[in-house]
């Protein structure tokens, strides 16, 4: 962890770079889904890579076996072994599916990829309070926090997945400020406590990579 100034707005990603991006992982994805995840789950080869790489053949034994489940399903039901499902059925089922992880998940994803907030607690003496970011490894944020009317001990740390850190502590601080790594996926975050004999209002402002920011306490 290192001390950087919090950036401007005009250093964030501009809605044209965002767009750009967003674009970039939908062809890549579709790429992998036609490649890949269609021979493998659907048994549908436009390219004949999936056939190359023996993904056609297990698609092929994945269809037989849910027509036959559900041939079976369905003679229990009626007393006669029914006809298949019709392809269309499937297709559009497929087609649901793609929507869904293609433009839905990139867009989510890009949703949360870089997000400005500011946050003000006044803490009463002896009184403490948590804020924590919820953010996958490898994120970064941004931070700058600062004290009105004294100082406070703090901890910087994160928690998740049964996996617990301290990045920094501090006793009588006015603020601080730096980018956040976090070092697996969880909260992380800070926790503050006024051990003064008066009021104080810490303000937080935080801009990166994280999906959600929430008062603990």
């Amino acid at each position: 962890m290192y001390n950087t100034d919090i950036p401007t707005r005009a250093e964030l990603p501009t809605s044209t770079q965002l767009l750009r991006s967003t674009l970039i992982a939908i062809v890549a994805a579709a790429a992998i889904l036609v490649t890949i995840v269609l021979p493998a789950e659907y048994a549908i080869d436009p390219t004949g890579i999936g056939r190359m790489l023996g993904l056609a053949e297990m698609g092929e034994i994945k269809a037989q076996l849910a027509e036959e489940a559900e041939k079976d399903r369905s003679a229990g039901q009626q007393g006669a072994a029914p006809v298949a499902a019709p392809g269309p059925d499937r297709r559009s089922s497929l087609v649901e599916r793609v929507f869904a992880e293609l433009v839905i998940g990139s867009a989510a994803a890009q949703t949360t990829a870089t997000r400005s907030d500011e946050m003000t607690i006044t803490l009463k003496p002896g009184e403490a309070s948590e804020v924590k970011l919820t953010m996958r490894q490898g994120q970064k944020v941004n931070y700058a926090w600062t004290v009105a009317g004294g100082v406070v001990n703090f901890d910087l740390h994160g928690d998740g997945g049964g996996k617990e850190t301290s990045y920094e502590k501090g006793r009588g601080v006015p603020g601080a400020d730096g980018v956040l790594e976090a070092a697996f996926d969880g909260n992380h975050g800070w926790f503050w406590r006024n051990r003064g004999s008066s009021d104080v209002t810490v303000t937080l402002r935080t801009s990166g990579s994280y999906a959600e920011i929430k008062r603990m306490l």
